[in-house]
């Protein structure tokens, strides 16, 4: 698709307000694992059904690494959380700026903004005076996931398990 046909995003620091948006984008992106046979990343309910996933959410949403990337017509599009890392995956051995959430529309109009979120968050780092970045994401299905993040730069770290739920770990140094 042609930059013509992509709508234009702003990113912007989340509130407690995106909440209900953000949890939007994770039952769509769910809906879309559904649909490819791929429920094991996050199951199969929509997010914002299930009382503990709005929590977490909300929670995500009033981090102060918290950012949403919107149209001109205030759409939240993308949310993108920074911040520590989760307490499930090995402590870092230095300084950090942890990618905790991302998740993005399916919608061809913002194809990219997943990857332009991962550079923003590049950005904050270096603000930041850090140069170590780490995020988690599924390890199983294709690995898919784990490639994109590779493609953003980062390279495997390590591999966890949550109550069957397959981890990578993966770092990139500025």
């Amino acid at each position: 698709m042609s930059d013509a046909g992509k709508e234009a995003l702003t990113i912007r620091r989340a509130s407690v307000a995106d909440a209900p948006a953000v949890l939007g984008l994770f039952d769509e992106v769910i809906a879309w694992f559904v649909a490819i046979g791929n429920p094991q990343q996050w199951g199969t309910e929509p997010w914002s059904s299930i009382p503990r996933r709005i929590t977490q959410v909300t929670d995500a949403c009033a981090l102060p690494g918290a950012w949403v990337a919107e149209t001109a017509q205030g759409e939240v599009r993308a949310f993108l959380a920074l911040g520590e890392a989760i307490p499930y995956v090995p402590a870092a051995t230095e300084p950090e700026l942890y990618v905790r959430v991302l998740i993005a529309s399916r919608d061809a109009r913002v194809r990219g903004i997943g990857r332009r979120l991962m550079a923003f968050a590049d950005e904050q780092a270096c603000a930041a005076g850090l140069d170590y970045l780490r995020v988690d994401c599924y390890g199983g299905g294709n690995g898919e996931l784990v490639r994109f993040y590779e493609s953003c730069g980062y390279e495997r770290l390590s591999t966890f398990n949550v109550d069957g739920w397959p981890g990578q770990v993966l770092g990139r140094r500025l």
